[in-house]
């Protein structure tokens, strides 16, 4: 039931390696959401590396950062900038990043990022109750090959309070619920589906108190051999957790992804949870995610997705929680999706 992992700092450190001749790609990513209505903030420090050339010549890698104004009612505005990695600073042993004047940490994140004739800027304070989302249930899956992609988030259920400045117009965070995630590797997977949700309707009441989602859905190369979609799934419900993330269940659990809509089953002796997350077309952002290894990546984003959630924990009465403020991103190398593509 419990995951066996704590993010220590090998988890929450940066992990590329600059001498490495193989491709990389790492992200730090905050999101909260404005309970109150159809706004949300999306913010993200990455890394790209490609592999180093057949004849030995490094890499180019490169620093970025990115911000997503979600707004469902007037529109969303997306910006994102570049620099060289040797420009960035990003430590080794805690969660610490500055990518031209963009920093987040665990307790405060603030940058201004211009692009395309659009702004976002923001300076806000963090807090969190220090209960952290490991994903995979051994140490050893951080550091062997498989599975290629890393992904730990070590606070996810925090609050943001402060100021998001869009285009001129300043919104007001007054402890808005969101999380702060980290996950590396050398490429992006093929078809994935990654959602979490810690903002629910208000219609089961105390049931829906202290909840956390997060879940993913990929599938994942063995060698040569795409394996089927492995999914994960864990909760935090009450202070306890509930992770369906054994590896006897990663190939048990159920998922579905199509470029709308991810559904996902799981279960244990201890709970059961199924459940979908959606969206529509204008609740997307559509994201180029350059791939070391294939194709780029179109990343549908959306920090407005509906999610519906049906969980039944032994000896308790199931319950179902809604939400219209949940994060899903579907990634794919499919072009024809039909979402916008921002930057």
């Amino acid at each position: 039931m419990e995951t066996r992992m704590e993010p220590t700092p090998s988890l929450v450190g940066v992990r590329y390696a600059p001498s490495s001749p193989r491709g990389h790609v790492e992200s730090y990513f905050l999101k909260a959401n404005d309970p109150h209505s159809r706004r949300a903030i999306w913010l993200k420090t990455t890394i790209y590396a490609a592999p180093r050339a057949a004849d030995g010549t490094p890499s180019h890698a490169l620093a970025e950062a990115w911000a997503i104004a979600f707004d469902g009612e007037r529109g969303h505005v997306a910006v994102k900038s570049s620099i060289p990695f040797e420009a960035a600073r990003f430590d080794r042993s805690a969660l610490d990043v500055d990518v031209g004047g963009v920093t987040m940490n665990p307790h405060e994140s603030h940058g201004t990022i211009e692009s395309g004739g659009r702004a976002i800027a923001w300076k806000l304070a963090l807090e969190s109750d220090g209960m952290p989302l490991v994903h995979f249930p051994h140490a050893w899956m951080y550091e062997a090959k498989f599975p290629s992609s890393k992904l730990v988030s070590p606070y996810p259920d925090l609050r943001a309070s402060g100021a998001v400045v869009v285009n001129g117009e300043t919104w007001d965070l007054d402890r808005w619920p969101g999380l702060l995630g980290h996950n590396w590797g050398p490429g992006h997977a093929p078809l994935y589906a990654w959602g979490h949700c810690n903002v629910w309707d208000a219609g089961d009441g105390a049931r829906v108190d202290e909840l956390v989602f997060e879940g993913v859905s990929a599938k994942v190369k063995v060698g040569p051999v795409r394996a089927p979609l492995m999914t994960l799934l864990c909760l935090r419900w009450r202070g306890v957790r509930y992770d369906l993330n054994a590896t006897s269940s990663w190939f048990t659990n159920h998922g579905e992804v199509t470029p709308r809509h991810w559904s996902f089953d799981g279960e244990d002796r201890f709970v059961r949870v199924r459940g979908e997350l959606w969206a529509s077309t204008d609740d997307f952002v559509g994201l180029f995610y350059e791939n070391p290894r294939g194709p780029t990546t179109h990343c549908l984003n959306s920090k407005l997705a509906h999610a519906k959630l049906e969980v039944e924990v032994k000896g308790r009465a199931p319950f179902t929680a809604d939400s219209r403020a949940a994060a899903l991103e579907i990634g794919t190398t499919d072009v024809s999706h039909g979402v916008r593509m921002y930057v």
